[in-house]
């Protein structure tokens, strides 16, 4: 049996790794959009990699990204969770569990006390959310946005 690599103390999948640091343009793409995410222009995927607070990846064995997340925020109170992204072909093995746990014990371990830690939750990832205790911020308050395209 291969030797399965630890985070943060936890077992992650053989063949797998995870990386601190951000994705090429490339691989931000490519992630986003096979793992069911809305798709992201080069010049939106170099802002996002660059503005990030942290990002993490989950490599395989021969280095290729198949998954990933980062940390947006002001580094003192407010930290949001985004691009959680996971090829399809490599789901259901702990990957995103993995992700979610590393980015959360980051926060917890370098933020200032009491972090607002905060995610929009589409369906798929609901239950992984769930499962970390995250909980719906509704009716007290809701996520929102500005159109930028018409309808």
């Amino acid at each position: 049996m291969p030797a399965r690599r630890a985070y943060d103390g936890r077992v992650l999948a053989a063949g797998y790794r995870i990386v601190e640091g951000p994705p090429t343009v490339s691989e931000y793409i490519t992630l986003r959009a096979r793992s069911g995410l809305s798709p992201k222009s080069a010049l939106q995927a170099e802002a996002a990699i660059a503005g990030a607070w942290v990002t993490v990846r989950v490599l395989t064995d021969d280095d290729h990204a198949v998954g990933m997340g980062r940390v947006i925020g002001d580094g003192g109170w407010y930290f949001h969770i985004v691009d959680m992204a996971v090829l399809p072909e490599h789901q259901r093995r702990g990957l995103g569990d993995a992700l979610l746990t590393w980015l959360t014990d980051r926060i917890r371990t370098v933020a200032p006390p009491d972090p607002y830690i905060t995610l929009l939750a589409d369906e798929p990832g609901r239950r992984l959310y769930e499962r970390h205790g995250f909980v719906p911020t509704a009716p007290g308050s809701i996520g929102m946005q500005l159109p930028t395209r018409p309808a």
